[in-house]
């Protein structure tokens, strides 16, 4: 199957923080081990690359979207294998606080079970955020 074929899912969560806040924690790398688990305990900048070396997918190079006043996280993960997972992500406003939308796609080898999987670790891992935000 192509890539234009490929089943995706929009996993969102509203965040009772203004947009710009939200995007400022969730931009800066060095903040990802604190909420998003699914990229692992750790990251670590490397001549110029950001490296987790203990994601559950094994070492992984996270490149990220330069940072932009338009709420966009994108970030491409290159797995062991050398592929490159392309992960959409938008930090919106919604009325005084802010909605971030992750868009994940499955993968050609993906399972239903290995796509759910995917699923429920984003959600986590935005709700995750939301904890930590509306918390401060």
């Amino acid at each position: 199957m192509n890539s234009a074929g490929r089943e995706s899912r929009h996993l969102s969560v509203h965040i009772d923080r203004p947009r710009d806040e939200v995007y400022a924690y969730a931009s800066n790398p060095e903040n990802l081990p604190v909420w998003a688990h699914g990229l692992g305990g750790s990251i670590t900048e490397t001549d110029g690359q950001w490296v987790a070396e203990s994601s559950p997918m094994g070492r992984v190079v996270v490149a990220f979207a330069p940072h932009n006043d338009l709420g966009v996280l994108d970030h491409d993960v290159t797995l062991p294998s050398g592929e490159t997972v392309y992960n959409p992500v938008r930090v919106i406003s919604d009325g005084t606080g802010s909605e971030v939308v992750f868009t994940i796609r499955r993968q050609p080898q993906m399972s239903d079970a290995d796509f759910a999987r995917d699923a429920d670790t984003v959600a986590g891992d935005l709700n995750r955020l939301r904890e930590l935000l509306e918390s401060a």
